[in-house]
C-alpha cells in the first residue's frame, strides 16, 4: 500500500454555548456559570503539543491549509483569546500564506463591534448558525436569537469587513410549509453571503428532539423543499459543490473541501476529530478527544486526555473515503482514492460497478460521482461500500 499525505487542516473545538438546542447532538455544553476560558486556551496549547510529540515525523513539513473554530459557541471566546491562540498556534505549525480561518458564531452571542476584533485576530470568514429567519421555528429550535437579530449580526460583519461569511439554514422545520422553507432562503440572500449551508433537520439519538418528536414533514415534502431551494439559490448564483453547501464561485470552503476529499486534520479540544495520514507506516489513523470539558482541563496534554485512537484497517477504508467523496456534487477522480488510501481502483470495481447498474454513480472510466438519484439516496450508496 503506498500512501501520499494529503492537505492538513486543524480543527478547534470550543465546546461552550449559551444554551443547549434540542436538535443538537455535538459536543456542546450549556452555561453555568463563566467558563475558564483563559485556562481552555492554554490546555488547547498542551494538547496541540501532545499530538505534535505524538505524531511526530507524521506532521513534519507539513502546512496548515486551514483552521475551524467549531463548536458549541467559538464567539464565546473573546478575541483577544482568539488571537492568543492563533499566535501560538503559528508558533508552533507552519500556516500556508492566506490559511483560511473560520469562527463559528451564533448571532445571539456577538455585540456590535466584536468583529472587528475577530478580524484583526486573524479569523477571515465567519460562519452564522442562523438555522431559519422565522422567529417562531426559531423558538421551537431552542435558537436565542431572533430573525432581526440574525441580520444585524451579518451585517455588523460585513460593516467590520468580513467578505467571506457562512450562513447555515435548516429545512423541514417542524411544521413548515415549502414557502417557509423558500422564505428562510431568500432572506439568506438578500443579506449577499459568499456561502450558505442548507441542510434537513434530522432527529439524532440522544437529543432532545429525538425523546420527544416534533412534527417533522414527510419525506417527501422535504425533498421538494431540497429541489425548491437549491434552484432558489442557483438562481441566485450559488453554486451547489456539495451535498448541504452552496458557494458564490471562488469561495468555498476550503476547510470542508479537505473533509470531503479524505484529507488531513489534527482535531484539538474537548471531543475533538482528526485523522492523520502516517506515509511512513502505510496507514490513516483517527483519534478523538475526551468529550467533558472539565475532564478535558484535568488531562492538560496528557495521555488521558487522548478518548481513543484507532487505525483505520484496510476493510474500513473504502466506506471512510466515500462516506467523504461522495458528498461532493462534481465527484473526485477515480485517482484520489488510491493517493488518499493507497488501495488500488480495482478493489472496489465490483461496487462501483453495481452502484452504475443501480443508477447511483455515473458511468465515468475516471471519475467517482453520483447521479442525482445517488444524491437523493446517499447513505445507501455510501453504506454499499461496506465490506
Amino acid at each position: 500500500m503506498s500512501l501520499i499525505a494529503p492537505p492538513l487542516a486543524l480543527y478547534v473545538h470550543m465546546p461552550w454555548c449559551v444554551k443547549k438546542c434540542p436538535y443538537c447532538d455535538f459536543n456542546s455544553h450549556g452555561l453555568r456559570g463563566e467558563p475558564p476560558y483563559e485556562r481552555y486556551v492554554e490546555t488547547l496549547f498542551a494538547d496541540l503539543d501532545a499530538d505534535r510529540a505524538d505524531f511526530g515525523e507524521a506532521l513534519s513539513h507539513r502546512p496548515i491549509v486551514s483552521v475551524f473554530f467549531g463548536g458549541g459557541t467559538p464567539s464565546l471566546f473573546s478575541p483577544e483569546l482568539v488571537k492568543r491562540f492563533l499566535e501560538g498556534a503559528r508558533e508552533r505549525l507552519p500556516f500556508v500564506d492566506h490559511c483560511e480561518v473560520t469562527l463559528e458564531t451564533n448571532p445571539g452571542t456577538v455585540e456590535h463591534g466584536r468583529f472587528d476584533g475577530y478580524l484583526a485576530a486573524g479569523v477571515n470568514r465567519i460562519s452564522f448558525g442562523i438555522q431559519s429567519f422565522d422567529d417562531e421555528k426559531l423558538k421551537r429550535l431552542g435558537r436565542i436569537h431572533s430573525a432581526t437579530e440574525a441580520e444585524a449580526a451579518v451585517k455588523s460583519a460585513q460593516d467590520a469587513g468580513y467578505d467571506n461569511i457562512n450562513l447555515d439554514l435548516m429545512y423541514a422545520l417542524p411544521q413548515q410549509s415549502l414557502p417557509g422553507a423558500l422564505a428562510d432562503v431568500e432572506r439568506a440572500v438578500a443579506l449577499d453571503p459568499t456561502h450558505i449551508s442548507h441542510y434537513q433537520l434530522t432527529l439524532e439519538p440522544n437529543t432532545v428532539f429525538a425523546a420527544n418528536p416534533p412534527p417533522l414533514p414527510d419525506d417527501d415534502d422535504a425533498w421538494a423543499m431540497q429541489e425548491a431551494c437549491e434552484s432558489r439559490l442557483a438562481e441566485a448564483g450559488y453554486g451547489q459543490y456539495e451535498i448541504s453547501a452552496y458557494a458564490r464561485p471562488g469561495r468555498r470552503c476550503e476547510h470542508n473541501l479537505n473533509y470531503w476529499r479524505f484529507g488531513d486534520y489534527l482535531g484539538i479540544g474537548a471531543g475533538a476529530h482528526g485523522k492523520l495520514t502516517d506515509v511512513s507506516a502505510g496507514q490513516v489513523f483517527r483519534r478523538w478527544k475526551i468529550r467533558h470539558p472539565n475532564t478535558y482541563l484535568e488531562a492538560a496534554g496528557s495521555p488521558g486526555r487522548v478518548g481513543g485512537h484507532t487505525a483505520v484497517t484496510l476493510d474500513e477504508l473504502p466506506f471512510e473515503y466515500m462516506l467523504n467523496a461522495l458528498r461532493l456534487v462534481e465527484g473526485v477522480p477515480l485517482g484520489d482514492f488510491a493517493a488518499r488510501t493507497g488501495l488500488q481502483p480495482q478493489s472496489i470495481a465490483a461496487k462501483v460497478a453495481a452502484g452504475r447498474q443501480k443508477g447511483w454513480l455515473e458511468s465515468h472510466p475516471d471519475r467517482l460521482k453520483t447521479t442525482p438519484l445517488g444524491q437523493r439516496f446517499l447513505n445507501d450508496v455510501i453504506a454499499s461500500f461496506l465490506d
